[in-house]
């Protein structure tokens, strides 16, 4: 399929800069797969939508300051985000990538360099000087925003955006971006929801490239996807073994569960690009929040719904002025 098939007009006023003042206010697309329909409800209805046995899965990644700033030798502005590594060697992305040699030294703050040791692929291998990258990282890095939320100098960041860039039950820390629609859940709504008899249960992927970087083939059969790092763990294994055998819903709240759910399990990376065509196994159900145009997070939930069908409720939402994108509102297609 061509990657001109997952293309929409947006306003850019629509692309949301700050989440609302509480997480379960946003607005919520219904979109029903048999009916082709929808309806425009809250987040704060989401219990109307479930069902006593439903199983809801979230992603319990922890999003970590990956973004850091700095200065080459010429005083030059160097972005570096992070996306993986260990003590004092990491991979990532960096911008200007053009101007980034391999040699460079990147001044972040006082008593905080990095080399950058190899330039591969648009990707960067950056060793950090002196110990305790990781404590420095977690000490002046900022918290990894996408570029359409507009946070031109370090002091445009907030407070709110280190609480809010981050779901309330965050607790495995490796992500480089939030997976999105879980920030629309507070301790409140959680409560409403295992009160009508819904299960949970949690799975981890680290989001990182797969998740974020564009589609650069216009045959999108021919994206390549890098890997992220996931697990699903035994007493989620079960939860959902359970579930599936009782014909009971598996929700899942994110493309990024969806993806670790649809995934092989017994692998700690996983490599899955789900498309028009593929077969859901394990997910009746998808939350997930508005995406870019011609993104693998809008083909995976065309994949799940409908390509027709999503673009039409996505002409929809937009004409009724819905908030897009990561600090955005939300759908929830069953």
């Amino acid at each position: 399929m061509e990657l001109s098939h997952f293309q929409y007009d947006y306003p850019q006023e629509l692309v949301a800069q700050h989440p609302l003042p509480e997480r379960d206010s946003s607005r919520m697309m219904v979109v029903n797969r048999a009916r082709k329909n929808w309806e425009h409800k809250g987040v704060c209805d989401l219990p109307e939508f479930l069902r006593a046995g439903d199983l809801l899965v979230m992603n319990d990644t922890k999003v970590f300051p990956a973004r850091l700033v700095g200065e080459n030798k010429e005083g030059k502005q160097i972005e570096v985000l992070l996306l993986e590594g260990r003590n004092n060697k990491w991979r990532g992305l960096g911008k200007p990538f053009k101007k980034i040699k391999e040699g460079m030294e990147i001044c972040f703050a006082e008593n905080f360099k990095g080399t950058i040791v190899e330039k591969q692929n648009g990707f960067l291998e950056i060793q950090f000087d002196g110990e305790n990258a990781e404590g420095k990282i977690e000490a002046f890095g900022l918290p990894p925003l996408p570029p359409y939320i507009q946070r031109k100098e370090r002091a445009d960041y907030s407070q709110e955006d280190k609480e809010r860039y981050q779901s309330i039950f965050a607790k495995q820390n490796g992500s480089a971006a939030a997976p999105t629609a879980s920030l629309h859940f507070s301790e409140v709504l959680l409560e409403k929801i295992k009160a009508k008899g819904v299960e949970t249960a949690f799975v981890t992927l680290h989001v990182s490239t797969d998740t974020f970087l564009p589609i650069r083939s216009q045959n999108i059969t021919q994206h390549e996807m890098h890997g992220e790092r996931f697990a699903v763990p035994e007493a989620t294994r079960q939860k959902i073994a359970v579930a599936k055998k009782e014909k009971r819903r598996v929700i899942a709240v994110g493309t990024t569960v969806a993806r670790a759910l649809e995934s092989d399990w017994t692998k700690p990376t996983t490599h899955l690009f789900i498309q028009s065509g593929f077969e859901f196994k394990i997910v009746d159900g998808l939350l997930t929040n508005f995406h870019q145009p011609q993104s693998t997070l809008l083909v995976l939930v065309s994949a799940f719904a409908g390509r027709e069908l999503i673009l039409r409720a996505y002409e929809e939402a937009i004409g009724r002025k819905y908030r897009l994108f990561s600090y955005g509102d939300c759908m929830l297609v069953v």
